[in-house]
């Protein structure tokens, strides 16, 4: 493989190469930013914060910025992992390595319940977006769920580079169109240009209800769904396994979050309650094509409209790439079936991606039956997975600092800033976003109450796990590395490809 160089015209050394778990670090840095970028912009800002300005009014700006914070602490804690020990195993490596096998098995299987889970909200998203054109009213929303989670799944198949270069186009389309509305705003802001009949400005706020409208509750009670909007921040975690240089691409890209959210989230919920009454938006559209269509432009608001179903496939994209991912590392670890390990000839886990896209089907049939409900349904479902999967990784630095403090371990080049009070203030927060979710009638009460049922499942599956036959499981002794060759290299009177 010949490598590529670099944004400064040199070929790093190990570009190509093979990492420990058998991947190629076929990622560049001008991948790696985008990535971490186009994952702090996703279906929840771009569809979500219709229906979440519809419950909370302009104080959905406030709700963004307190879990953004919280957000980027989790991402500076992964980063202290990262730097530890790179690898695409993510956060479920770590886990085992620091909280045992249980933990690992634990956190791996809600991070695969919750991408399968935002899997389906993402290809409901893309169904809906196709639908805001007349033409395609007729169509069934099924079907282009189907044809969205038949294009990602052929980009996942076809390599790393493959992805990392889609991702990057789609991630800089969002980034562009978003770059492209905090300009118009800022314009009609200034010039006082009024839109829709209503003059823009602060009185939008103080004449319909004031920051809270409805009042304080609701809007603590949103959390756990504005805890989607970045659920996919975590991915640079799992992408910097396939990184070219990522001691030195990584501390940069997740560094740069915070002021993307605070520009991409807080100032754009801002800018939107400035420049139309909050009750304009609504469940269902995105807020952003709202805006747009009452500037009275003809054809921009289904410009817009493309952007934010370029969003949703590019949030489907990165979601069944960290699935894949995770699945193969507890099939490794040998808590998932064997054949989730199995990769194909350019080192893609086509096995456990296709195994994610089966589950993903499923949210096309829900898409036939439910179509108007499943949206809200799986995104408050995929919040309990998100919550689980970050507690797990703050969890995992609380432990590798401890290891660091008793000398086990080599200090890091990019430690946590304010650890560990800054840990467990993070790890008490999104313990409390799931107390928060009872609270929200119907859907977040009812994803309480499956907690019990999924627990349930969990420790059955262990149990099964660990009752396998000894050859049904990964051994412990044997590296990633052997194992991955195990099943790219054909033996000897073997008809494997």
């Amino acid at each position: 493989m010949t490598a590529s160089p670099t944004s400064d015209g040199h070929t790093p050394a190990n570009a190509g190469a093979r990492t420990e778990d058998g991947y190629h670090r076929g990622l560049g840095k001008r991948q790696i930013q985008m990535i971490s970028l186009g994952g702090a912009i996703g279906t929840g800002l771009f569809l979500g914060a219709g229906s979440r300005l519809q419950a909370v009014g302009p104080s959905l700006a406030l709700v963004y910025l307190v879990c953004g914070v919280f957000a980027f602490l989790m991402l500076r804690a992964l980063g202290e992992l990262v730097m530890y020990r790179p690898t695409s195993g993510s956060f479920v490596s770590y886990t085992r390595e620091f909280l045992g096998p249980k933990a690992s098995y634990i956190a791996g299987t809600m991070a695969f319940f919750n991408w399968a889970v935002t899997g389906i909200v993402d290809i409901t998203a893309v169904a809906l977006y196709m639908r805001f054109w007349p033409v395609f009213s007729s169509v069934p929303q099924w079907l282009f769920a189907l044809l969205a989670l038949v294009l990602i799944t052929g980009m996942n198949l076809t390599g790393v580079k493959w992805f990392g270069e889609l991702e990057f186009w789609l991630s800089l389309v969002k980034v562009l169109a978003l770059g492209g509305f905090l300009v118009i705003a800022l314009v009609i802001l200034a010039l006082r240009y009024p839109v829709d009949g209503h003059a823009t400005g602060l009185h939008l706020i103080t004449e319909n209800g004031g920051m809270f409208p409805h009042g304080f509750l609701p809007a603590l009670v949103l959390v756990q769904g504005v805890v989607f909007a970045y659920a996919s921040i975590e991915l640079i975690g799992t992408a910097a396994g396939e990184c070219e240089d990522v001691k030195s691409v990584l501390p940069q890209a997740i560094n740069n979050v915070i002021w993307r959210i605070a520009i991409f989230y807080v100032g754009t919920i801002t800018l939107l309650v400035l420049l139309l009454p909050w009750n304009t938006y609504q469940a269902g559209v995105s807020p952003f094509v709202t805006f747009l269509s009452k500037l009275g432009v003809p054809g921009i608001d289904s410009v817009m409209n493309v952007v934010v179903l370029t969003a949703a496939l590019s949030s489907l994209n990165s979601g069944l790439y960290s699935t894949g991912r995770v699945l193969r590392a507890l099939a490794l670890d040998g808590a998932a079936p064997r054949y989730l390990a199995r990769m194909n000839k350019q080192a893609v886990p086509s096995a456990a991606i296709l195994s994610t896209v089966a589950i993903y089907l499923v949210g096309v049939v829900l898409n036939y039956f439910i179509p108007s409900q499943i949206f809200e349904i799986m995104l408050s479902l995929a919040s309990l997975g998100i919550l689980s999967t970050w507690c797990f990784i703050v969890l995992c630095q609380i432990q590798l600092r401890k290891k660091i403090r008793r000398g086990e371990i080599a200090p890091t080049s990019f430690p946590m800033p304010g650890a560990p009070f800054t840990s467990w203030l993070a790890l008490a927060f999104f313990i409390g976003i799931v107390g928060l979710m009872a609270f929200d009638y119907p859907t977040g009460t009812a994803t309480i109450c499956a907690i019990p049922l999924l627990t349930l499942a969990l420790a059955w599956g262990w149990r099964r796990m660990r009752s396998a036959p000894e050859h049904d499981a990964v051994p412990q002794t044997v590296p990633s590395v052997v194992l991955t060759e195990d099943f790219l290299v054909p033996h000897e009177g073997s008809d494997r490809s």
